[in-house]
């Protein structure tokens, strides 16, 4: 078995620039992805199937998984319910609970129609972290039946994915669910979103040669996103104090405390610790002489204008994280004078995507019975990830690693389990070797499995497209 790393690796070149192409060519590769997936979508109707995992040699051993041999392990759950982490595969299975309020940049289309985004969560759970994730869409948008339904839910789960729930509700939802559910609830919008951006630009600031901390960074959107990637970046290293946001009215500051505080608490908080400057304005005030911008808000192009771009610092680092087209076209930032661009999509260099996270931090807190995600537990998801690329070689189309790099879930796994023992938040102690080791497998496993099912016919190859 493979060791996990102990020291740096030799770098070695990763990261393609984006090729010199016409904008009708970028244009066309853009939109390429969901062309193909009105033909694929259909015909493999789903994205993920159930499959046993016992054996069955023959009808005599359903006796065994069924009645009458199934009543016994069913006695000893009942007389202590922490052994249904151990009889069944609680211990591994995830809710990917939505209520189609928020879907990607498609907004409150229904719970029905966020159906192919869940089951496309739940396929990256399982590839990517080992992870059986199953989508329950909610056909209910009221926030208390949402916590209804998923405290009910728990016997049954280890964990809960809470996705694309629209604010502030979302806010609520999970504060509630993190302090009265006995297992683990995020919500990726929130904290995964924000464990990426932040790992990107940890390694981003190290290429333009900046200190964190000393970096102004810029927010266009004050959604769930960008509330909780400005808390984690804060927790990584940058502070409240030079960051700026900006939602649909404008910039936060304390001049609209009174104005913000009847919408939710995060936007009074922006108002009240960020923003020293006091700048008033729009996005391209905002902007102005800022470092990196991060923005996580209306689909592109052309939320985010070139001339803003233009008027940022030297060496300025652009994020443009919406989905399925970015705020503005990598090249058309790059041409204004960004320095470092990352994006949400796996076609552009520099994907800063949830996907790359979520995995590898639920197998960490799956492997370790943890309580909760912890903001501390998302650091070492950010230090790990962040520590994975700089091994590799960073570059300015390299800040995080890719998601093929399968070596970052069994790191991030490990660190984050252990950040959950270090914290005092996990049932199951393992050192950070251990849970490695253990990552490795249940990943390798999952990565196996599929291209078995390609290779025997199980899964057919797609269409012509």
């Amino acid at each position: 078995m493979r060791k996990a790393p102990a020291k740096k690796k030799a770098a070695r070149p990763r990261g393609k620039p984006l090729q010199k192409m016409s904008v009708e060519e970028a244009l066309k590769k853009a939109y390429e992805p969901a062309r193909l997936a009105m033909i694929y979508h259909p015909f493999y109707a789903g994205k993920i199937e159930i499959v046993p995992k016992c054996v069955v040699r023959d009808f005599n051993d359903f006796a065994i998984w069924y009645t009458p041999g199934v009543a016994d392990p069913c006695r000893a759950i009942n007389k202590d319910k922490e052994l249904s982490y151990i009889h069944t595969n609680r211990w591994n299975t995830v809710g990917v609970i939505s209520d189609g309020t928020r879907v990607l940049g498609l907004g409150d289309i229904g719970p029905e129609a966020g159906m192919p985004v869940m089951e496309g969560k739940s396929l990256l759970f399982k590839y990517l972290g080992g992870v059986d994730a199953f989508p329950l869409c909610l056909g209910t948008k009221d926030p208390d039946k949402i916590i209804e339904t998923v405290k009910i839910l728990q016997p049954s789960l280890g964990g809960v994915n809470l996705e694309d729930i629209s604010q502030p509700k979302c806010f609520y939802v999970l504060e509630r669910l993190r302090a009265e559910c006995e297992i683990p609830v995020w919500h990726d919008d929130q904290q995964g979103t924000g464990t990426i951006v932040s790992a990107g630009a940890v390694n981003a600031a190290k290429i333009v040669g900046k200190k964190p901390g000393e970096m102004k960074v810029a927010f266009i959107g004050a959604g769930a996103a960008n509330i909780a990637i400005s808390r984690i970046m804060q927790v990584s290293g940058f502070k409240w104090e030079n960051m700026v946001m900006c939602d649909s009215k404008g910039t936060l500051h304390l001049g609209r405390c009174e104005e913000v505080k009847s919408e939710y608490k995060e936007k009074l908080f922006m108002c009240e610790h960020s923003n020293k400057e006091g700048i008033v304005g729009g996005p391209a005030d905002a902007m102005k002489g800022a470092d990196l911008l991060v923005a996580a808000s209306k689909p592109g192009p052309g939320t985010v204008k070139p001339e803003w771009i233009n008027g940022m610092a030297s060496d300025s680092i652009v994020f443009a994280t919406a989905n399925p087209i970015p705020e503005i076209w990598p090249w058309e930032a790059l041409e204004a004078g960004a320095k470092i661009v990352a994006t949400g999509r796996s076609d552009f260099p520099n994907q800063v995507n949830n996907s790359l996270g979520f995995p590898g931090i639920f197998r960490g807190t799956l492997d370790v019975r943890a309580k909760t995600i912890s903001d501390t537990m998302c650091l070492a998801a950010v230090l790990e990830i962040a520590k994975t690329a700089e091994d590799n070689g960073l570059n300015e189309n390299y800040i995080v690693p890719t998601m093929d790099e399968w070596e970052v879930f069994p790191r991030e796994a490990a660190a984050v389990g252990t950040a959950a023992v270090n914290e005092g938040l996990a049932r199951v102690k393992a050192s950070r070797q251990e849970l490695y080791e253990k990552a490795e497998r249940i990943i390798g496993r999952a990565r196996k499995q599929t291209k078995y099912l390609m290779k025997g016919g199980f899964i057919r190859p797609p269409p012509k497209g």
